[in-house]
C-alpha cells in the first residue's frame, strides 16, 4: 500500500483504538490518524463505574495502550479535537480548530452519548452522568462517607454505580421507572435477584418511581418524585441509557437511525467509509436480526473486521455477542441475546444464594445465558451457542445432571 494513503479514525473509543492497532497488524503501511474529543488517550470504559470510581485505578492504569505504543506504530493521535464536518466527495474533513485533513479511508468510531434527564433542576451542579472519565471525576467531587446519592435508572450502569458508592460509605437510593430493574435486558428472576442483593447491601431500591423535579439552590439538594415524596441528595447520578452519535454520518448523507447502517464488513454506503462500535446498526446472522450493540466485545471485533476489509482481507463479522457486569462480589457474564425468549430456566438458587445461571429459550432453542458467579457455565454456553447446539430445559434445571450433558 502506498504511504500516501491515509486512514482517519474519528473517535478515541475502544473501537477507534482497536481499529488503529488492527490496521497496523493487518499490514496497513499508510498514515493513520486517530481523532479523539477526550483529553487522554483511549482508555478502558468498564472500570469507570467500578475500580476507577472507587479510586482503585489511575489514569495511566486506565489506558488501553501507553503513549509510546502509538508513537512506535506511527499512529498520530489528536486529543481534545472534534470533527466539525466531513466532505465525502473531496474526502476531506475539518476539525473544530479549523484544521483540514484529507483521507483515503475513513472509520467512524463515534460511539454513543448519555441520554439526558429532562426535568426541572436537572442542570443543577451535583447532577452527574457516567459515560467518560471526566464524568467520573465530577462524581468523585461529591463523594463522602454518609453522603446521600440518588441513582436515576436501574440498568447496569445505575446498579454498578450504586454498588461502587455503597463501597465508599454513601447512602444510596436507586430509582427505576419500570416495575423491575434491568427490565429491558433480563428475566424477572434475574431482576429480583439484583434487587434483593442491592437491598442486602444497604441500597434502597424504589420501583415505578417517576421524578417530578430536582430541587436545590447553588447545587442539588433533593429529588422530588411525582407522588410528592422527597429524597435528600448530595449527588444525583443519571443512567437512563445512551444514544448513538450519528450526526457526522447524517451530515455525510448516510442512513443512521438507530446507529449507522453497515454491512458485514463494517462498510457504510459510501466508498471507503466504515463505522464500528456502539454507533453502528448491523445485521447479526446468528440471530437473523438487525441490531445495535453497546459492548466492548462488539466494538473491538467490529474494528478488526473493518481493518481486515481495508487491508484487502475481508472476513464477515458474525461473532456471538457477550457482555459482563461486576457488582459487589457478583460477576455476571452474559452470552447471546435473550430478545424474544418464551422460557427461562434457572440453574441454581437465585432466591437465596449468589450463584446461578438463567438460560433463555425460544420454542426450545437456546438463545442466551446470564451466569452469575458461574464462569464455567458461561464459557461452555458461549461455545455451545456459537456452535448452534440445542439444550434440554429439564436437565438444565437439575444441578445433579452434568452441565455439558444438557446440550446436544
Amino acid at each position: 500500500m502506498s504511504n500516501r494513503q491515509h486512514c482517519i479514525i474519528v473517535g478515541g473509543s475502544h473501537a477507534g483504538a482497536q481499529a488503529a492497532v488492527s490496521l497496523r497488524q493487518e499490514g496497513w503501511n499508510g498514515a493513520i490518524t486517530l481523532i479523539s474529543a477526550e483529553p487522554i488517550l483511549p482508555y478502558h470504559r468498564p472500570p469507570l463505574s467500578k475500580a476507577f470510581l472507587c479510586g482503585g485505578k489511575s489514569d495511566d492504569e486506565l489506558l488501553i495502550r501507553p503513549a509510546d505504543f502509538y508513537a512506535k506504530q506511527g499512529i498520530e493521535v489528536r486529543l481534545n479535537t472534534r470533527v466539525a464536518r466531513v466532505d465525502a466527495a473531496s474526502r476531506t474533513l475539518t476539525c473544530d480548530d479549523g484544521t483540514q485533513l484529507a483521507y483515503s479511508h475513513l472509520i467512524l468510531a463515534t460511539g454513543a452519548d448519555v441520554r439526558r434527564l429532562s426535568v426541572p433542576g436537572s442542570e443543577l451542579p451535583g447532577v452527574c452522568y457516567l459515560r467518560g472519565r471526566d464524568d467520573v471525576l465530577a462524581i468523585r467531587r461529591h463523594l463522602k462517607p454518609g453522603g446521600r446519592a440518588v441513582i436515576v435508572g436501574g440498568g447496569y450502569i445505575g446498579l454498578e454505580t450504586a454498588a461502587s458508592l455503597r463501597k465508599q460509605g454513601m447512602q444510596v437510593v436507586v430509582l427505576e421507572a419500570q416495575s423491575r430493574v434491568l427490565q429491558r435486558v433480563t428475566a424477572a428472576e434475574v431482576s429480583d435477584f439484583y434487587t434483593r442483593v442491592h437491598r442486602e447491601e444497604g441500597v434502597e431500591v424504589m420501583l415505578e418511581a417517576a421524578i417530578d423535579h430536582i430541587a436545590g439552590g447553588e447545587a442539588v439538594e433533593a429529588v422530588v418524585l411525582s407522588d410528592g415524596r422527597t429524597l435528600p441528595a448530595d449527588l444525583v447520578v443519571v443512567g437512563i441509557g445512551v444514544l448513538p452519535n450519528v450526526e457526522l454520518a447524517r451530515q455525510m448523507g448516510l442512513e443512521a437511525d438507530n446507529g449507522i447502517r453497515v454491512d458485514e464488513h463494517a462498510r457504510t454506503a459510501l466508498d471507503d467509509v466504515y463505522a464500528v462500535g456502539d454507533c453502528t446498526f448491523h445485521y447479526n446472522p446468528i440471530y437473523a436480526t438487525w441490531l445495535r450493540l453497546e459492548s466492548v466485545q462488539n466494538a473491538t471485533d467490529q474494528a478488526r473486521t473493518a481493518a481486515l476489509a481495508i487491508c484487502g482481507k475481508a472476513a464477515p463479522y458474525k461473532t456471538l455477542p457477550w457482555f459482563w457486569s461486576d457488582q459487589y462480589d457478583l460477576k455476571l457474564q452474559i452470552a447471546g441475546l435473550s430478545t424474544g425468549y418464551d422460557q427461562v430456566v434457572i440453574r441454581g438458587d437465585s432466591r437465596h444464594g449468589r450463584s446461578f445461571s438463567a438460560f433463555y429459550l425460544r420454542e426450545g432453542r437456546l438463545l442466551a445465558v446470564d451466569a452469575v458467579n458461574r464462569p464455567k457455565e458461561f464459557t461452555f454456553t458461549k461455545r455451545f451457542l456459537a456452535e448452534g447446539r440445542s439444550a434440554d430445559a429439564q436437565r438444565l434445571a437439575d444441578e445433579s445432571v452434568d452441565f455439558q450433558a444438557c446440550f446436544s
